[in-house]
């Protein structure tokens, strides 16, 4: 993959797909820039060296056709302060004006056209849209890691109108696979892996690709219920996957088969309804009650869990330890976030994996305590199951 410290950019028109799909409120006011902030090395990296810039990217998902509040239009202020200058709106990304205004970009000029996603061509990863939108420039970047795992028009398919010379992966997406590499390839051991989330279902392949690489495999969230079941356990009215118990006797059994030290919750704070004010206590996971729901770790859960965090030299999390959005449920989460900052401060290398982890590390003031947070939930994920990725296989 070429980088940008191997391209130089003075007098090219670089096209730039990135990932600025930022939170909206109601007065369409941008309420994180994180995505962002993530890709502004790579936009002046480009415009430092004499090159300009044409910025290609979604935002949420329009049903088809242009929709004010998925419009990048409310972008454009945040930008050129960002970037310390003027940057030009260019309307529908198929449009005559962006054709002519992206034609007629200065050397440090920034181009921001409309959200891709108001053509369904876009998803459906057509090639002739593709091809229209590699007219824009005359190299092409990829700085979109949040989206590198789909064959989309802009993160994969246009890249073939370019000569392989000319495809380069920006700063973002090179460091997401950097830091996905050292933990998959270069991992100091112990080796420690939390999975979190709601179902097993949709960390399968992870799990099953993390039994050969770590030493230690913890397991929160709701699909540790059916884990529980697996065991024998009952757990009442908690999330369950009744249809994935098999699976997860299998991977248990895996675990022990490859001498990996498979860690699931002993107990719980459980409610009696899915409430922040609901009636809370602990209880077993091997007996919750009928009518009452595992809503996060339990104390005893909480500390193993932390125990063996702070003893581990290379950590991946991905996934919240309960319903940390409630401040009932969050102590889990918390707990395994604050024992993460803990051991990256003592020396361990930690990698949050994008998606709710990094949400709630950001939310619970661990976010420059730990080694890396991700962008891209869904793009780390198939990564890290060794899956390839459209959107960097396509720089070559």
């Amino acid at each position: 993959m070429n980088t940008l410290d191997t391209y130089n950019f003075a007098g090219k028109h670089a096209v730039m797909r990135v990932d600025f799909n930022v939170p909206l409120d109601q007065d369409l006011q941008i309420t994180d820039d994180t995505r962002i902030r993530m890709a502004t090395r790579s936009v002046l990296k480009i415009l430092n060296d004499g090159g300009s810039v044409v910025l290609l990217s979604h935002l949420g998902r329009p049903k088809g056709g242009y929709e004010k509040k998925f419009s990048l239009e409310s972008l454009v202020a945040r930008l050129a302060q960002e970037y310390g200058r003027d940057v030009q709106w260019g309307g529908d990304v198929l449009g005559d004006e962006a054709a002519q205004k992206a034609a007629a970009l200065q050397p440090g000029q920034v181009l921001l056209l409309d959200n891709v996603r108001f053509y369904k061509e876009e998803e459906a990863g057509d090639s002739a849209f593709a091809a229209k939108l590699a007219t824009l420039g005359n190299v092409y970047v990829n700085d979109a890691f949040g989206t590198a795992h789909r064959a989309h028009a802009s993160t994969a398919v246009m890249a073939s109108s370019f000569a392989p010379q000319d495809r380069v992966g920006g700063y973002l997406l090179q460091s997401e696979i950097d830091n996905a590499k050292k933990v998959l390839e270069n991992a100091d051991r112990p080796f420690t892996a939390i999975m979190g989330g709601a179902k097993i279902s949709d960390k399968i392949l992870i799990i099953e690709n993390l039994l050969d690489k770590v030493d230690n495999l913890l397991i929160g969230g709701g699909m540790a219920y059916t884990f529980a079941v697996a065991e024998g356990g009952e757990v009442g009215n908690s999330l369950l996957e009744a249809d994935k118990v098999d699976l997860a006797r299998q991977l248990i059994q895996k675990a022990k088969d490859k001498g990996v030290n498979l860690v699931l919750p002993t107990d719980s704070l459980i409610a009696n309804r899915f409430a922040n004010d609901a009636d809370v206590k602990e209880a077993l996971n091997a007996n919750i009650p009928e009518g009452w729901m595992g809503l996060d770790l339990g104390p005893a859960s909480r500390d193993a869990f932390a125990t063996i965090i702070r003893e581990s030299k290379t950590i991946l999390w991905n996934g919240p330890m309960g319903v940390f959005e409630m401040s009932n449920f969050a102590k889990g989460t918390e707990e395994v976030a604050r024992a993460i900052a803990e051991a990256t401060a003592a020396g361990a290398y930690s990698l949050i994996g994008g998606g709710d982890s990094a949400a709630a590390v950001q939310q619970l003031g661990f976010g420059e305590q730990v080694s890396y947070i991700s962008t891209g939930g869904g793009a780390l994920l198939e990564y890290m199951e060794g899956k390839e990725l459209p959107g960097v296989t396509a720089l070559g």
